[in-house]
């Protein structure tokens, strides 16, 4: 099956005061229909912007300086903005990490889910009004006649998700793309939104690109994994491999920092990152996780590794991980690709 969407070598710069900044970084990563990447990472390492580029709404100051976006063979960075409405909300639609400031306050739902179906089919306006009590329904609205007449602030935050979600699926879309889809819901409201997600991947056959911090989340919904680090791709792998044998010191630092049942309560302090995300006007030389990581070497300080294959469907930007491999006497990822 060949891919849906691909981003090849994918470098998105902003323009500040002090000059351009780069955000993302040689980025490249591929979703095949139907299936669900995860993109992992702290606030700040650019899983946001990164899936903000696929759909070019980067705002005035923000420009994809390098690199391909391939959506079913059309290169996406290279339409003009005329051309991208045609696809963004029909072939392509974004659930937003907070509805409140991605909803309109002063429209109903009603609106707002009709306004979208119109702009993108040729359904009359009663049509559409009645494909919109529909897809109001299928996300597990109740009452969903009622709830088109009413505005965004009289729903709870699990409701108004909901009502996201219907929007991007209301013209079918082959991508959908989640930025954070279930921060600041309860556990209950969580474990819902991601069933529903689920049934509609099932029943559509929609790839799901999903941004999220949470590696349980990942754990429940992905089948893919790219966890970035400083705007970069640290560690790529499916999501068993991921879990069972994360390669790179973040990753690893990341899955350990989780809280296991098996562990007693008040035994010891949960596992942190020390340090933080380096800011991109100060990227580190070397491997930008170095000042952060115990197993850094001078030659970590020194030379940026590049993202390598080190087995199949497993990629790793690490020279520790390289190192480590050779250590084992494998084959090392150049000479794998030799």
């Amino acid at each position: 099956m060949g891919n849906l969407l691909e981003v090849d070598r994918l470098q998105t710069v902003f323009h500040t005061d002090e000059g351009e900044i780069v955000a993302v970084d040689e980025v490249s990563f591929q979703i095949k229909p139907g299936e669900t990447i995860g993109v992992v990472g702290e606030s700040g390492s650019g899983k946001s912007v990164t899936s903000l580029s696929v759909i070019r709404l980067l705002g005035a100051k923000g420009r994809i300086a390098k690199g391909e976006i391939r959506f079913d063979g059309i290169d996406l960075a290279k339409l003009s903005e005329a051309e991208l409405r045609h696809i963004r909300g029909r072939e392509i639609a974004m659930v937003f990490q907070e509805p409140m400031s991605s909803l309109n306050p002063v429209l109903t739902i009603g609106d707002q889910i009709v306004e979208a179906i119109r702009r993108h089919t040729s359904l009359s306006r009663k049509e559409a009004n009645r494909h919109a009590i529909d897809m109001l329904r299928k996300v597990g609205i109740p009452r969903a006649e009622a709830v088109m007449n009413v505005y965004p602030h009289t729903l709870s935050g699990g409701m108004r998700q909901r009502v996201m979600i219907a929007i991007a699926l209301s013209c079918t879309p082959r991508l959908l793309i989640a930025d954070e889809p279930t921060t600041a819901l309860d556990v209950t409201i969580q474990a819902q939104i991601l069933e529903l997600m689920k049934r509609i991947r099932d029943d559509s056959g929609a790839a799901i690109m999903l941004i999220t911090h949470d590696l349980g989340v990942v754990a429940e919904m992905a089948d893919k994994v790219v966890v970035m680090y400083a705007g970069q791709i640290v560690e790529e792998a499916d999501v068993f491999t991921l879990f069972r044998e994360p390669l790179h010191p973040y990753t690893q630092g990341l899955l350990h920092s989780l809280p296991r049942l098996e562990e007693d309560v008040g035994e010891e302090r949960l596992y942190a990152i020390p340090g933080a995300v380096p800011s991109p006007e100060r990227m580190p030389q070397g491997c930008r996780f170095h000042p952060r990581c115990a197993a850094a070497t001078e030659r970590c300080r020194r030379e940026q590794p590049q993202l390598e294959p080190i087995g199949p469907h497993h990629q790793v930007r690490c020279w520790e991980a390289f190192g480590s491999r050779q250590k084992r006497n494998e084959p090392g990822p150049r000479e794998e690709k030799a």
